[in-house]
């Protein structure tokens, strides 16, 4: 059977019998630990290895997350706003899916209502929940886009994100302060170049 079939179509995650157990997951931390060239029984690490396991479950929690339904319950009431709904400089971490690294960044998601609107938090939450995953920049900015234009289908979409990539900063080139920006736009914000204008002029870009 192909790996995928263990995945779960809503997070992207495997089942949870298809998961290591905590000790696995531990043991496995304590080879890392061995063929760095330590000793993961010395006072340093022998908590280590629960520690990293602990530490992984909050940076890879948006597997448990259904962006999907963070965004189901919307409002109507809106007496007729049909403006940007613009969230700037939300706070971004991440992992690179290539050296397991941080990705630490700013995520800028807009979009322009169509009859409904959603809790401006439950935005800051999509992001999240794609973020806190194994990721490229680029899948993580077109997913956030594609997610918030599949469920609230509004007129437009845009999402912006700005991002420095460890893998880049402390290895192989090794280039502090570069910064990765990636953008998809959607809808009015692809086709009317105004609209588009205004969102980047509202981003400072």
């Amino acid at each position: 059977m192909s790996a995928n079939k263990h995945l779960s179509l809503a997070t992207g995650r495997r089942a949870p019998d298809d998961l290591p157990s905590q000790a696995e997951a531990e043991d496995a931390v304590r080879t890392l630990i061995r063929w760095a060239g330590d000793d993961p029984s010395r006072e340093g690490l022998v908590d280590t290895p629960t520690r990293v396991v602990k530490a992984y479950r909050e940076f890879f929690a948006g597997y448990e997350a259904d962006p999907v339904e963070i965004l189901q319950r919307t409002f109507e009431e809106t007496d007729g706003y049909d403006e940007i709904v613009l969230l700037k400089d939300i706070r971004l971490e991440s992992h690179c899916e290539h050296h397991m690294v941080p990705i630490i960044g700013v995520a800028h998601v807009a979009y322009l209502p169509h009859r409904r609107v959603v809790g401006i938090s439950k935005l800051a939450r999509v992001v999240e929940a794609y973020a806190k995953r194994l990721q490229i920049q680029e899948k993580l900015t077109a997913q956030v886009a594609n997610t918030i234009n599949e469920v609230l289908e509004p007129k437009g979409v845009a999402v912006v994100v700005e991002a420095a990539h460890q893998c880049m900063t402390t290895r192989g080139v090794s280039k502090p302060g570069v910064t990765m920006v990636t953008s998809r736009m959607l809808g009015a914000f692809r086709d009317d170049p105004t609209t588009r204008r205004e969102f980047l002029a509202m981003i400072g870009s």
